[in-house]
């Protein structure tokens, strides 16, 4: 049957951490530690990553290497990527907890999707270690999926690689990639998507591509709540993504409309809206 089977969802800025904020704080801070100051765009921009290549990633952005040039009079070496990532962690880690609220309409959407019969899978830019706290206090919240697989199950190669996905795949009994969702908020999350061969999906509202705290996002007028939207849309399609949506809400009725391409021999790779 032409049908979609499962979705597989990322964590935080997806399903959990309205935003994705446990993460960008820490990351600002370990660089101001090094002396360098980086913006909150520059933290958000590698988001969805495992999180030391995503230092990485920021210490290879142009002005931010530059700084530390400047600052340390030669470039950046692993030596200093894991040292930063040695105090990302820790730090990390005391705050997590605090970040695992399930996002707006999540927790009834999951449900309604089990009701139809899917399976729930998910992939994230966190380890295993920071999973066993977002897992448990997520799910005293309400929300768990069937299934969670980090780059730690996949000898550290995270997204934009596709294997995590093809761990859910695997351990979900899921018979084809075209019958397969994954959601996400991140480009990160895009990319890995269309690597996998899935349906890629971008989430626009709690998104870390958005960067607005609930209160933030309220506080918008409706034009410019609007103009957010459409812009964290945007960015989605520019890579790669079959569909957006505003929010979480909006996922059983685009399965219904991607079960409706599945029946007309559409597959993955094309956006359609």
């Amino acid at each position: 049957m032409n049908k979609i089977e499962g979705v597989i969802l990322d964590w935080a800025g997806t399903a959990v951490d309205f935003g994705c904020f446990a993460p960008v704080n820490v990351f600002v801070d370990i660089f101001r530690n090094a002396g360098i100051d980086v913006t909150m765009e520059e933290a958000r921009a590698p988001m969805g990553m495992l999180k030391i290549d995503h230092i990485r990633a920021m210490l290879s952005m142009p002005r931010v290497s530059g700084l530390w040039e400047e600052k340390y009079g030669r470039a950046f070496n692993e030596e200093d990527v894991e040292r930063l990532y040695g105090e990302f962690e820790p730090a990390l880690m005391a705050s997590l907890s605090t970040y695992t609220d399930p996002i707006p309409g999540v927790i009834e959407t999951v449900k309604e999707l089990r009701g139809r019969g899917l399976r729930i899978g998910s992939t994230t830019g966190y380890t295993a270690g920071m999973m066993e706290v977002v897992v448990s206090y997520a799910e005293r919240k309400g929300y768990r999926p069937d299934v969670f697989f980090t780059p730690d199950d996949t000898h550290s190669c995270g997204r934009p690689y596709p294997y995590m996905i093809y761990r859910n795949m695997e351990h979900l009994k899921l018979s084809a990639a075209w019958k397969v969702v994954k959601v996400g908020d991140t480009a990160s999350d895009i990319k890995e998507g269309v690597n996998a061969g899935v349906w890629s999906v971008g989430v626009a509202v709690g998104s870390s591509e958005m960067g607005l705290s609930p209160e933030e996002f309220e506080s918008l007028s409706e034009s410019e709540r609007a103009e957010a939207i459409m812009s964290t849309r945007q960015t989605f399609i520019r890579h790669g993504a079959d569909f957006t949506i505003d929010t979480m809400r909006d996922l059983p009725a685009l399965i219904e409309r991607i079960d409706g391409l599945l029946s007309e021999g559409k597959r993955p790779g094309h956006h359609y809206e």
